[in-house]
């Protein structure tokens, strides 16, 4: 990996822990509600990757399609709902856990097998989601982590549906582009329970226009001197990464429940990648 790469991995890996942080700033320091941050979000990044395609050598026509748009506002709208009430590190964490075990179902659907290694790292990580939900005191709210995961499968299913695209800027900005529809519905059709003010309305645009649309186009540089791997693997990073920053800026406690799970989690997804780059 050239220092390059890595530096380009690092800032993206910054950037996805960057969406849950000001999500999650947003709806709970300012008025802005979530409709509304989702709304904001999918036009600023629209917008910003638009911008980037037509800047870029030999830009060629938007790509993406409906299904795609649809996964993609799935994902986004259940994220800022459910940042209403978990935690950042909580929220990374079930979403990145979804995301990821989404995509070995997917898998395992279509046929891979899995040896003891995958199978035990498997079963790891689903009992560490088990843990983190679990009722108890630390326990997360359960609709907020059912909306969680259920960002988790889309943005899984998403992410599915990119690989083999000749052009992932220009199919994620088609996405972006027809994602703005659906979610201005929703904004209309929660109308009166709508509020924003300055700072929810920069939180929202900074998500879209930097940790979504210039993260994005970031992370897909970085795939270029990336393999498949070490792609998955350094994934592993952003909930660890969103955990620690939501404990430092936002005082949001690092339960022994949250790093248990973490570890289960995380340590398993990592066990499943690893015999699967073995075999």
């Amino acid at each position: 990996m050239t220092a390059r790469t890595l530096l380009l991995t690092a800032l993206a890996m910054l950037a996805f822990a960057g969406n849950s942080l000001l999500c999650r700033l947003a709806l709970r320091e300012t008025a802005i509600d979530a409709a509304s941050f989702t709304s904001l979000r999918i036009v600023s990044g629209a917008i910003t990757l638009y911008l980037l395609l037509r800047l870029r050598p030999g830009a060629g026509a938007v790509a993406g399609n409906w299904f795609g748009a649809a996964t993609l506002f799935a994902y986004a709208g259940a994220f800022s709902f459910a940042y209403i009430s978990l935690d950042a590190g909580v929220g990374a964490l079930l979403l990145f856990g979804a995301v990821q075990l989404s995509m070995i179902a997917w898998g395992l659907y279509r046929g891979e097998r899995f040896g003891l290694m995958a199978s035990s790292g498997l079963l790891l990580a689903i009992a560490g989601l088990v843990v983190l939900l679990l009722p108890g005191a630390s326990a997360p709210p359960f609709a907020g982590a059912l909306l969680m995961l259920l960002a988790g499968v889309a943005w899984g299913a998403y992410s599915l549906l990119g690989r083999g695209v000749a052009d992932p800027l220009a199919a994620t900005t088609g996405n972006f582009l027809r994602a703005i529809p659906l979610a201005l519905l929703v904004s209309a059709l929660l109308l009166g329970r709508a509020s924003w003010d300055v700072p929810g309305l920069t939180y929202a645009v900074l998500s879209g226009a930097l940790t979504s649309g210039i993260g994005y186009a970031i992370w897909y540089t970085a795939l270029g001197g990336l393999k498949a791997f070490q792609a998955a693997t350094v994934q592993l990073s952003v909930p660890i990464l969103t955990a620690l920053a939501g404990s430092l800026l936002l005082a949001e406690p690092l339960t022994p429940r949250l790093l248990l799970s973490a570890l289960a989690v995380l340590g398993g997804i990592a066990l499943v990648l690893s015999a699967k780059q073995r075999g």
